[in-house]
């Protein structure tokens, strides 16, 4: 279903027909890694089995199914996966933790609905940890558990362990955050302070078979770190966290808590989180069943369709949100000297998750804001050249937009408001720039959650 996504841009910037064709191309990105549609595609029904992508699970061994579903894309992960079970005659229960719960998705109403906080946990994560514990613990053997697993489940739902007090993992997360840590780091953290995960829902479920369908928020989908994997074995360690706080100067700056439990486990007085030889992982099965990859990939066939030379030029995009913003300029302005990588008409199209390192005080915005932000002098005044920045679940940061689109007039547009670049990249205040001189990309809640997508068009 195409979607409008660029906000209103005069035909002087950018032709109708150029905007039509960028508004399919993003449209039918999210289209590909639509929650529901992933799930629906991944369950099968034939004959006596359910086949979960490669996996074939006889009817007659299931006694009852306990769907539980995890971040920002729980709801419509649930309901593609409750559509595609609707022909097994046994009973469904679930679990959806959320970060926002959308009245227009249908779900059974004996299923379970509740909100988490997020990036920050809230009281609400506690409460939807301790429910997801009790969920699968009451699972019995013959029973299937289907776990449908999403981005930004590490603060929908938290438990952590009883040494440890919620403002304190808060306290914890917002260092992280601010620090510039990648997500594998924070993750690692996250794991090592908390019951339900680092393969803590997989403990919980004592052995009943599970199977987890997963759409990966993490560039290179490794498993372990998508929602600090609940349901996965652990590839860090105690030690590895110990590394991550002095790396990032916090281990004077972090809760004594936190600190005194992470330096026991590395001294080996804690049992770490399990790994992949730990027994309780025979009876689950994690398969990724969408990912940015996909969405990359449609975006470019979409492209290529509507007569755009059109390349991935990378799904593994990451640094600082500005300076990457600055080589993606550079790489437009290339194209606009030379006609390469590609002639015009391109389209190049880059995935991945960049990060902002945040000082004392600053303003509001997000990665994609940033990076958009940082981009936006070197394209000043070059003709038919847009960059675009999209955060997949419509979401950037703390922010009601998903990105920006940036082109060669967006800088004079903004002098003209009195703002300036440098200024607003300082104080990390990139919303306000955009809200300023035009260009905010606001969609809403998309329900899915692939990490970031960013464009380079030259027409």
């Amino acid at each position: 279903m195409i979607q409008k996504i660029l906000p209103k841009i005069s035909a002087f910037e950018i032709s109708e027909s150029v905007q039509a064709d960028i508004n399919q191309i993003l449209s039918v990105a999210l289209d590909a890694v639509s929650p529901a549609e992933c799930v629906a595609r991944s369950i099968k029904l034939q004959g006596h089995s359910i086949w979960i992508t490669n996996k074939q699970i006889p009817v007659s061994s299931i006694s009852s199914i306990k769907v539980f579903a995890l971040g920002k894309a729980a709801q419509r992960m649930a309901a593609g996966a409750f559509l595609a079970l609707k022909g097994v005659d046994k009973d469904i229960q679930g679990l959806v933790i959320c970060k926002h719960i959308d009245p227009s998705v249908e779900l059974p109403n004996h299923f379970e609905i509740m909100e988490g906080g997020h990036p920050i946990p809230s009281q609400s994560s506690i409460i939807a940890g301790k429910k997801a514990a009790e969920f699968v613990s009451s699972a019995k053997s013959e029973d299937l558990i289907l776990c449908l697993i999403s981005g930004g489940g590490s603060a929908l739902m938290t438990l952590p362990v009883e040494t440890i007090s919620l403002p304190e993992i808060q306290e914890l997360t917002r260092f992280l955050l601010a620090s510039g840590a990648e997500i594998q780091e924070i993750n690692a953290l996250r794991k090592h302070l908390d019951q339900v995960k680092g393969g803590g829902i997989a403990r919980f479920a004592h052995a009943t078979p599970l199977v987890s369908l997963i759409l990966s928020d993490v560039i290179g989908n490794p498993l372990d770190v998508i929602a600090s994997g609940p349901t996965v074995a652990d590839q860090s360690s105690f030690l590895t966290c110990m590394e991550i706080l002095e790396k990032y100067q916090l281990t004077d700056r972090v809760p004594a808590s936190i600190r005194d439990h992470l330096q026991k486990g590395a001294n080996g007085e804690i049992s770490d989180t399990p790994f992949a030889d730990d027994p309780l992982f025979d009876s689950v099965t994690n398969l990724i069943i969408g990912s940015n990859l996909n969405a990359a990939r449609t975006a470019q066939d979409q492209a290529t369709h509507l007569g755009w030379n059109s390349q991935i030029q990378t799904t593994y995009l990451k640094g600082e949100a500005s300076q990457v913003g600055q080589v993606l300029a550079n790489i437009l302005q290339q194209v606009n000297a030379t006609g390469e990588p590609l002639a015009r008409p391109c389209c190049l199209i880059f995935g991945g998750e960049t990060t902002v390192t945040l000082g004392e005080e600053h303003g509001m915005g997000g990665r994609n804001l940033e990076l958009a932000l940082g981009a936006v002098e070197s394209l000043a005044e070059m003709p038919n050249v847009a960059l675009v920045t999209l955060a997949t679940d419509g979401e950037d940061g703390p922010t009601d937009a998903a990105g920006a689109i940036v082109t060669g007039n967006t800088l004079q547009n903004a002098n003209n408001s009195g703002i300036s670049v440098n200024e607003l990249l300082a104080s990390h205040n990139s919303y306000r720039y955009f809200e300023q001189a035009g260009g905010l990309i606001q969609i809403g809640s998309t329900g899915t959650n692939v990490n970031d997508l960013a464009f380079l068009f030259a027409w």
